[in-house]
This record gives structure tokens, C-alpha cells and sequence, in this order.
């Protein structure tokens, strides 16, 4: 369930503002000063890079874990609060951030409510325990034995991603990959527009101005940099970021269970 999303760019505005409060009372007689508008830098210019190969994560096709998914999908689409404390553990879930945001004296299904913004009006923290229902990639954590964590990160060479990060000056945050083999490049964020070139299976370097669509209605893009070089658009749904919240599993006697969570909701 990792979605790239968008938040409104204020810097410009927040300067600007702050220039006009700040200007200099003038002494009668003298002439204000002309403010000029402050205008962004230009983009840097698109660059190609060495390609770094990232094989997607496959499905976790235990049949058990399967079936819990389906289960947890109805709760969320009923918004069954009492049925989904029972898919989630009593004690000992853990709400990671940069720390454990759990409170042990509360119940997992708490934690996990606070985690996920259950009670949001907007219903939204319902359709996000919906989209983890739906979601079939999950991995074993290396550090906590029979708990997995879904969705699944790709395989990545640390090394090649380190070196890449460094030769682009980027960070982890602007990288996506392709969810397939041949992804469409578009030359405009329209599914219709012309295709520039088709991805393999490795990182793609996801643009500063990607932004939502402003009709709904639309299919949503994000703006790209291909290692080749080239600058496109790409289908948001064909691509995923790299990192991002993740709920995590465990199996005991009765069967699959909500452990915990990475990221969530500030507090």
C-alpha cells in the first residue's frame, strides 16, 4: 500500500510573505524600495545515471495468510472495529517511527488505531487498513523471526544504490521503481500521449514537480528522469516509492495476527 503522496509547496509563499512584514519603515519623503517577486531556481538539467536493478517483492502466498487478508478486507470495508480487535494482537504491538510509539498499557487494537488514524472523519483510516487487505507482497523481518511485513521492499544492491545516491546527489526519498518489466514512459502525463522509452526493472528517479492531478477523474502521473537520460511521465499506479509504512503479521495457534506497524500518524 506505498503511494507516492504530494504536499502543496508553501516555501515561496512563506518567504514572500515574511519579506512584505519585514520591510523597512522609510523615513517621510523617501521611496519604498521595489520588492521583486521571488522566482524558484531552474530544474537541473536531466542527466542520465547508471541503471540499479530492483526485482520487485513477489506475493506471500501462504494460503493461511491469504484468507486473513480477505478477513481483514471485509472488517475494513465494514468498518468493524469490535471484529477487527480480534485480527489484531491483545499485547505486545509495536508502532515503530523513530521509536516504539505503542503504549503497552493499551490494547494492540489501539495501537493500531492511533497508528493508522482510525478515527479520522474522512473514513480515510479505514480505506488504508483496506489497502493493506489487499496487499499481497509481505517478507519475514531479519531482526524479529516469524513476523512479516507487507508491502515487501524490493531487492536492491545497497552498495549500487549508495553510489547512485551520491553520483545524483539524491536521496532514498526521490527514487521509485517499476512494479513490471516495460513500464510506458509517456511524453505528457496523458495515457494517450506519445511513449518515449520503456523501463526495465530498475530505480527510476522520480522528479521535485510531480504533483497530483487536479481533476480526479484523471489518471494520475508522476514526472520522471530514465537512466537513459530522457524525461517522461509514468503511470503513478505502475510504479512504487521506496521505504514507506508497512503493516506487519505474526501467526500463533489461532492463526494470523496484526503485530505491528511501521510509521503511521505523527502524535
Amino acid at each position: 500500500m506505498r503511494r507516492y503522496s504530494f504536499a502543496p509547496t508553501l516555501i515561496l509563499a512563506v518567504l514572500a510573505a515574511a519579506t512584505l512584514s519585514t520591510a523597512p519603515v522609510l523615513a517621510q519623503g523617501q521611496q519604498t524600495p521595489q520588492i521583486l517577486p521571488l522566482k524558484p531556481p531552474p530544474p537541473p538539467p536531466i542527466k542520465p545515471y547508471t541503471p540499479v536493478a530492483a526485482k520487485p517483492p513477489v506475493a506471500y502466498d501462504d494460503a493461511a495468510f491469504v484468507a486473513f487478508r480477505k478477513q481483514l478486507s471485509d472488517v475494513a470495508a465494514k468498518k468493524d472495529r469490535g471484529a477487527l480487535a480480534k485480527l489484531v494482537v491483545a499485547q505486545n504491538f509495536f508502532w515503530i517511527q523513530d521509536k516504539d510509539m505503542a503504549d503497552p498499557k493499551k490494547p494492540g487494537v489501539d495501537n493500531l488505531a492511533n497508528a493508522i488514524d482510525l478515527a479520522a472523519k474522512d473514513g480515510s483510516g479505514w480505506s488504508t487498513l483496506g489497502g493493506y487487505g489487499n496487499e499481497p507482497t509481505a517478507a519475514e523481518l531479519p531482526d524479529r523471526k516469524g513476523v512479516f511485513c507487507g508491502p515487501a521492499d524490493p531487492t536492491i544492491d545497497p552498495q549500487a544504490f549508495e553510489a547512485l545516491g551520491k553520483a545524483t546527489q539524491t536521496d532514498p526519498s526521490e527514487w521509485g521503481y517499476a512494479l513490471k518489466d516495460g513500464v510506458e514512459v509517456h511524453a505528457a502525463a496523458q495515457p494517450n500521449s506519445p511513449v518515449v522509452e520503456k523501463l526495465g526493472l530498475n530505480l527510476v528517479h522520480v522528479l521535485p514537480d510531480s504533483a497530483a492531478p487536479t481533476d480526479p477523474n484523471t489518471p494520475a502521473f508522476l514526472h520522471v528522469a530514465t537512466p537513459s537520460g530522457k524525461s517522461g511521465f509514468i503511470a503513478m499506479d505502475a510504479i512504487a516509492p521506496l521505504g514507506g509504512d508497512q503493516m506487519c503479521y505474526t501467526k500463533d495457534s489461532s492463526g494470523w495476527k496484526i503485530a505491528g506497524f511501521f510509521g503511521g500518524a505523527s502524535q
